[in-house]
This record gives structure tokens, C-alpha cells and sequence, in this order.
């Protein structure tokens, strides 16, 4: 498999990325959450000024989010700045809608917005429907070379329910999923290898990446000690907001389930109280507020996160392979970056 890391956009993102780079990674992948972080785009500019050989990806845009013209503009900018080294990831939404009190997107829509983004990236001049009217569109002067639309831009689309599965079969070059424990993951693996049989697709030809958060324990370490708990706690929380909004129910083991009552019942004290997932959403991967480090169980982060001693996690590396990934990515929490000294251990020695 080939190894990358994520992070959140950050201004100062392009610093972690850039010994990534040096540290043998692939990819690096960067969150689109607009009420949580900076914007996308100018972290990963400055990611691709720092760097030459890494690719980056956005991880994920929500096509609701952003308007498609001015999303493929953005994308044919970086494909300036790193040609050949950016990848679109795209999907119906979580973090980015759920900040906003919103569920996922039709599917419909997000059609429609491949269609049109990657009309405008073949210079073609296309029909896009906005406001209400239906207006040809292109872009009018790529010849000038202030973007790229010659070098390729795949499309990985993050896709865990059916539907959207097939859509991604049929559609993308890439599939993203999220998982911690070879056993879901390889029955997800084994679902999207499904949607492309039954299109006549070989799933070999789909890159297939799986992101986690967790910790590598040294020998003697707890899972639930503190820098487990910082680098791991993040992913362990954002299970228990699925478990309230109903997005990650399904993914998730029965044990883990049993603390939704309790969740639930904090829950209910958010305010303002026509708006709780202002507050449930605040530091949303990106680390874990007060009231909710009683909830970081041994059991809740061995369950949802890649947590263990390097053999332990060495041996779910394998798993992970053996299921038919491509491509593993771990999530650095903003101030334990230099855990990506850890992972790269892990990684060269799997």
C-alpha cells in the first residue's frame, strides 16, 4: 500500500506536509470544513509552493459548499502550482453540512456537479443551471496558462452507502472510506469491488483509501493515556456525534452503541437548543472538548480508532492490504504533528 497522511487546512499545514514528503509519504489530504478551519484552497497552495513530489488532495469537498465554477477554477489554480499532483476528492457531506445543521446532499446534485466541473477542466463549453435559469459556461481564456487544464485531476469520491457506491463505480478514479478495524473495512471493500462487477469494471482499476485516526502506544503505553487520548480521542468523539445524528450508526460495533444513551443525554443540554450541533461540532476532529474526555473508553478507542503497539497495528496493516487497499491514510490532530515521526516508523516497517 502506499501511505499518506491528513490534516486539517491550516496556514502553517504546507510545514508537516513538506517532511511528509521527505518521509517517503504519498498523499496528503486536506479537510474542507469551512465553519472549523481555513480555507482549503490557501492551505493547500502553499502546501504545493513548499513541496514537488507529494500529491495533494482535498479530503473532502462538499459540492453544496461550492459553487462548480468556481471549485474546477480553484482546482486548474493548484493543478498550476503542483501539475499532476492534485487529486479531487468529493462527497455528499458530514463535517462541512453537519456544522451547519444540514444531512447529506441528493445524489442528483453531486452528479450534476462532477459533470460540470470536469466539462469546464476538458475546456468544454457546457450547460449549468443556477439561480433558476440555465447558462452556457466555459472557461474563456485557459490558453494563457494562469491555470492547468491539460494535466489530469482524478476524481476519489468518499462513498459508504450503496448508492453512492455505485455512483463511484461508474464515476471515479478513486474510492475513500473510513475505517479502523480490517473486518468493516474489508466488507467495504469487498461492497465497492461488488458496484464495479456489476458494471462490468475491473475494481482492481479503482484506487481504494482508507483514512483513521489513532496512536502508535509505546510499550507499556495505555490507550487511554493522554496522548492517546490527544491523537486518537479526536475520531473517538466524532463516532459518538454519528451515533446522534444517525450518520455512523451503522458503521459502528454493538458495544459501542451502548454509550449513545449516555451521549445522548449530554446532547440534550446543547445550546442554543434549535442549534446544538454548534456546540456537539465545535473542535469536530480536530481534538476533544471537556465534557466529552468521559466518554474516551478503552473500549471506544480500540473500536473506531488505529490505536496499538507498533506490531499490533503492523498486523492490521497486513489485514488492510490483504482486503485490496491502495492507500492508507492517518490523520495528524493539530499540535501532535510530530507524530508523523511514529507513523513513519510503522509504515516503513510494514
Amino acid at each position: 500500500m502506499e501511505y499518506g497522511i491528513a490534516l486539517a487546512s491550516n496556514v502553517d499545514a504546507w510545514k508537516t506536509v513538506k517532511r511528509a514528503e521527505e518521509l517517503g509519504f504519498t498523499h496528503a489530504w486536506f479537510y474542507d470544513s469551512q465553519l472549523l478551519l481555513p480555507d482549503i484552497f490557501v492551505s493547500m497552495a502553499l502546501a504545493a509552493e513548499h513541496t514537488s513530489k507529494i500529491k495533494l488532495g482535498t479530503g473532502v469537498i462538499v459540492p453544496s459548499n461550492r459553487i462548480a465554477p468556481s471549485c474546477a477554477a480553484a482546482l486548474a489554480s493548484l493543478n498550476q502550482l503542483a501539475p499532476g499532483r492534485i487529486v479531487f476528492g468529493l462527497g455528499t457531506g458530514f463535517t462541512a453540512r453537519n456544522t451547519m445543521g444540514l444531512g447529506p446532499m441528493k445524489l442528483s446534485a453531486m452528479r450534476e456537479y462532477i459533470r460540470v466541473i470536469y466539462g469546464l477542466l476538458k475546456n468544454e463549453t457546457i450547460e449549468w443551471e443556477f439561480e433558476g435559469e440555465r447558462k452556457k459556461i466555459r472557461f474563456l481564456n485557459p490558453e494563457l496558462g494562469l491555470i492547468n487544464t491539460r494535466d489530469k485531476i482524478p476524481l476519489h469520491i468518499s462513498a459508504f452507502a450503496p448508492k453512492v457506491r455505485q455512483m463511484t463505480a461508474e464515476l471515479a478514479d478513486g474510492w475513500i472510506t473510513f475505517n479502523a478495524l480490517p473486518q468493516p473495512a474489508a466488507h467495504q471493500a469487498q461492497e465497492i469491488d461488488k458496484a464495479c462487477t456489476e458494471i462490468g469494471r475491473d475494481p482492481k482499476s479503482l484506487f481504494k483509501t482508507n483514512f483513521v485516526l489513532g496512536c502508535v502506544l509505546k510499550p507499556g503505553e495505555s490507550v487511554t493515556g493522554a496522548r492517546a487520548k490527544a491523537q486518537a480521542g479526536p475520531m473517538a468523539v466524532v463516532a459518538l456525534h454519528g451515533m446522534v445524528e444517525g450518520t455512523l450508526s451503522d458503521m459502528l460495533p454493538p458495544q459501542i452503541k451502548q454509550l449513545a444513551t449516555a451521549y445522548r443525554e449530554q446532547y440534550a443540554t446543547y445550546q442554543p437548543a434549535d442549534a446544538k450541533y454548534l456546540q456537539m461540532h465545535k473542535m469536530h476532529l480536530l481534538g476533544v472538548r471537556p465534557e466529552e474526555e468521559k466518554f474516551l473508553t478503552e473500549d471506544l478507542i480500540r473500536s473506531v480508532t488505529f490505536t496499538g503497539t507498533e506490531d499490533e497495528l503492523r498486523d492490521r496493516l497486513k489485514s488492510f492490504a490483504g482486503a485490496g487497499y491502495d492507500h492508507f491514510v492517518v490523520q495528524l490532530v493539530a499540535g501532535h504533528e510530530s507524530a508523523i515521526e511514529d507513523w513513519a516508523h510503522l509504515f516503513n516497517r510494514a
